[in-house]
């Protein structure tokens, strides 16, 4: 088990599998599906994202450097969330951008009963050492242990 320390956007503990990108998660293309035509296992529907495409995102530890696309995105994350289908948690290795933090923020003060952790600046390390399928759990302050 490897130990991490980022920066806590939005507060939570969980334990869930992995799911790692390497290039930026675009969120509009990512979650169309699960918003527009009720996909409840939110499978990646960007096609120029080859680690995340087709694949189901909900209730995955979504490891990632960044977001990217359009200024939706914290529209989208909060959206999934609301409609249950949003990851366990999200890791960034860079510093989170403002949109997909505002997104984070909003969900975790206006739903109840909704988690999604989120911690960003965990490093090149970080994304580097996480393989798909390993068993991430965010600790209090930030912590994200990887096994």
């Amino acid at each position: 088990m490897k130990k991490f320390q980022g920066r806590v956007i939005a507060p939570g503990t969980v334990t869930a599998s992995a799911l790692v990108s390497h290039g930026g998660l675009n969120t509009l293309a990512s979650f169309q599906g699960a918003l527009q035509f009720g996909d409840k296992k939110a499978t990646c529907g960007d096609q120029n994202n080859p680690d995340l495409y087709n694949k189901e995102m909900a209730g995955k530890a979504l490891c990632l450097p960044m977001t990217i696309g359009s200024t939706t995105g914290g529209l989208v994350l909060y959206c999934a969330c609301a409609m249950g289908r949003q990851p366990a948690c999200m890791l960034f290795s860079k510093p989170i951008d403002s949109l997909a933090a505002a997104g984070s923020i909003l969900a975790s003060v206006w739903l109840d009963g909704i988690q999604m952790p989120v911690v960003d600046s965990l490093g090149d390390e970080f994304l580097n050492y996480v393989q798909e399928g390993m068993t991430i759990t965010i600790e209090d302050g930030g912590v994200v242990c990887v096994e």
